[in-house]
């Protein structure tokens, strides 16, 4: 084992729609991390794994710090909070904006009491003025004190490898977690689960709130084709209605997206069949929170 590799723990926060998904993606470049334009799209502590010569960077994904609503909502910032005290290295990523409004404000406080280096980084500089990066930067130097500030655009992808060795410069020497090939720790059931989800959001558009989950019914591979049976649970009757569509084809078009998606990831051809199923206030219940898969780790 060589004494000079590195190797951690990453967590990215920052509010919904800043772009984490996206630059998840390009730092790891295969889509693992689910991007949809509505918050909690990302629940579970999806981790990505980054190996390069120097070091292996292990990403954990926190749900939201965001102020609780319901039991879901709870589950979801302590889990948050507890995941930043964990990790070697947290990533903060905002707008290029020198309006630090109530979520970001709320975001430092909790940052406050923390004790892991935090990285400020600001995407979406391909959308400003330079000047009104450096305005940004100063703003936010005043709400914290960041062990470093690094300007990036996730779209593009420019400034992200300055970004990679700037984390590679805070994490601890140490032996590599995972092997090379590993992309992410999650069993295939979860992502599948994930990306029928994202789909299922994405075609929905505005139409239903978040009160939908996914639960694998089954998952095997017979001759060559891997055969998923998956139920989409909402919280109402009417929901129940849109999902399904006129003659089922809503529910059809997310099957169809859904199904492209899970070909790539698996390499396999997939044959998919959906349900759906009204379970009422599945987010207050904590058996079945449970049962998709939001556990609170013992």
């Amino acid at each position: 084992m060589r004494s000079d590799f590195k190797s951690g723990f990453v967590t990215l926060i920052g509010r919904p729609n800043v772009g984490k998904s996206t630059l998840m993606n390009h730092l790891i470049g295969q889509k693992i991390a689910i991007t949809s334009n509505k918050p909690q799209t990302t629940r579970n502590r999806i981790q990505t794994v980054l190996t390069m010569e120097e070091g292996q960077i292990v990403f954990v994904d926190t749900p939201g710090i965001h102020k609780a609503k319901n039991k879901l909502g709870e589950y979801m910032v302590n889990v948050a909070q507890q995941t930043l005290n964990d990790v070697d290295v947290v990533l903060w990523l905002v707008e290029p904006t020198t309006f630090i409004g109530a979520g970001e404000q709320h975001i430092a406080k909790q940052l406050g009491r923390v004790n892991t280096p935090v990285i400020l980084v600001i995407n979406k500089i391909d959308s400003v003025k330079k000047e009104e990066i450096l305005t940004a930067i100063s703003a936010y130097k005043d709400i914290y004190d960041f062990a470093e500030i690094v300007p990036v655009s996730a779209r593009s992808g420019e400034n992200t490898e300055e970004l990679l060795k700037v984390i590679m410069k805070y994490l601890p020497y140490g032996p590599q977690f995972y092997s090379e090939d590993t992309i992410t720790d999650q069993p295939e059931r979860q992502i599948v689960a994930e990306l029928i989800r994202e789909k299922a959001l994405h075609c929905l558009q505005e139409e239903i709130p978040h009160g939908i989950a996914v639960a694998i019914d089954q998952m095997k591979k017979k001759n060559k084709v891997m055969h998923i049976d998956a139920t989409i649970i909402c919280e109402r009757d009417s929901h129940k209605g849109i999902i399904i569509g006129k003659q089922g084809s809503m529910l059809k078009k997310i099957g169809s997206t859904a199904r492209y998606e899970i070909e790539k990831m698996l390499d396999t051809q997939v044959n998919l069949k959906l349900w759906v199923k009204v379970k009422k206030d599945w987010r207050d219940s904590e058996f079945l929170m449970k049962n998709f898969g939001y556990r609170e780790e013992e």
